[in-house]
C-alpha cells in the first residue's frame, strides 16, 4: 500500500504525519512500527494522524481528531511537540484557516494556536496529581513533602537494594515521573530510564524525566519516553517537569526548558485547575510517499 506522508519536527522530536481527513488508512501496529523505523521506514519518534472529528465532537466545536502512535506501534494519549506540528500541518495544508483550533485527543480536547513569531502555543489542559489518575500505584509508599508537591520513593528493579529515586508524579494527559538531577549530561538516562518506564507501579508505563534546575526561570531536561526511548525533546515531559518544579517551590510561573533538540517555554499559574501552556517550534522537514508492506517484519 502506497501512502503519502509529511515528516515534521518540533525541537528535534520528530514525527510522521498522516492525513486521514478523506478516509481511514487502516494501518496496523506493525505498519506504524515500520513507518517509525529509521532504517526501513521513514523514521520518527511518533506517528501523528489527522482525522475529522466525530459528529458529537463537532457539536462541541472540535475541528479535528488527533491520534498518536509511538515508535513501538502503541497508541498513546498525548504528545505536546506533536500537537504543535499537528497545528502547523493542518494550517499549512489548507485544512483550516483558523490560527487557533480545537483538537480531540485520547485524553481530552486541546487548543493549539499559531503565534506571530512562527512558533505554536498549545493549551495542554490542567495537570493531574492524584496517583490513581496518573495512574500510579502508591500503595505502601510514604511521599516526601516539598512545597505544595510530593516526591515518591521508587525502588528500581534489578538495581542495588538502596537504588531508590524520588520522583514527582503527574499526568499531562499521559503519565510522567520527574526526578531532579544535578546535571542532565551525566544523568543515567539510558540505565534507569527503561526501569522507570516499565516500573510495576505504573500500570500504563510512564515517561521518565530528568530535570536540572538552572535558575527559577531556566531548566534543562532529558526524557526517556514511553514506547520511544530517549528523544531530543518531549513536550508533555517539559510541561510535567515545570509543573513539578513549580509545585516543589523551585520554579517561577514561566520557564524556558532547554532540551537537546531546542527550547520550549512553559507557563503555569501554579493553581491546580489552571491549564499549562507550552510554546515552541514546529517545522516541516520533507514530504514523500512510501510503500508499506501489508505484513512488515
Amino acid at each position: 500500500m502506497k501512502i503519502r506522508f509529511t515528516k515534521m519536527q518540533g525541537a528535534g522530536n520528530d514525527f510522521v504525519v498522516l492525513d486521514e481527513t478523506a478516509g481511514p488508512l487502516g494501518l496496523s501496529a506493525a505498519q506504524y512500527r515500520f513507518l517509525a523505523d529509521r532504517h526501513f521506514g521513514v523514521g520518527a519518534d511518533q506517528i501523528l494522524t489527522v482525522r475529522p472529528p466525530s459528529p458529537g465532537a463537532v457539536a462541541d466545536g472540535v475541528d479535528f481528531e488527533y491520534v498518536i502512535h509511538n515508535a513501538d506501534g502503541g497508541e498513546v494519549e498525548q504528545c505536546g511537540n506533536g500537537a504543535r506540528c499537528f497545528a502547523r500541518f493542518v494550517h499549512d495544508r489548507g485544512l483550516t484557516g483558523k490560527d487557533t483550533i480545537r483538537v480531540q485527543t485520547k485524553s481530552g480536547v486541546i487548543s493549539p494556536r499559531l503565534t506571530g513569531d512562527g512558533r505554536v502555543t498549545v493549551d495542554m489542559g490542567s495537570p493531574r496529581f492524584e496517583p490513581a489518575k496518573v495512574p500510579f500505584d502508591a500503595a505502601g509508599l510514604v511521599p516526601v513533602a516539598q512545597g505544595s508537591g510530593q516526591k515518591w520513593p521508587l525502588a528500581l528493579d534489578g538495581q542495588a537494594q538502596d537504588a531508590i529515586v524520588l520522583v514527582a508524579v503527574v499526568s499531562m494527559g499521559n503519565p510522567h515521573a520527574v526526578q531532579l538531577v544535578d546535571d542532565v549530561d551525566t544523568a543515567p538516562v539510558a540505565q534507569t530510564g527503561p526501569l522507570i518506564e516499565r516500573h510495576a507501579r505504573f500500570p500504563q508505563r510512564v515517561n521518565a524525566g530528568y530535570l536540572q534546575i538552572v535558575d527559577r526561570s531556566h531548566v534543562r531536561l532529558r526524557v526517556f519516553e514511553r514506547g520511544a526511548g530517549e528523544t531530543l525533546a518531549c513536550g508533555t515531559g517539559a510541561c510535567a517537569a515545570v509543573v513539578s518544579g513549580i509545585r516543589l517551590g523551585l520554579l517561577d510561573t514561566t520557564v524556558d526548558v532547554q532540551t537537546r533538540g531546542g527550547r520550549l517555554t512553559i507557563a503555569w499559574s501554579g493553581r491546580e485547575a489552571d491549564s499549562v501552556f507550552m510554546t515552541g517550534p514546529a517545522t516541516t522537514v520533507f514530504e514523500g510517499q512510501i510503500d508499506i508492506p501489508d505484513t512488515p517484519v
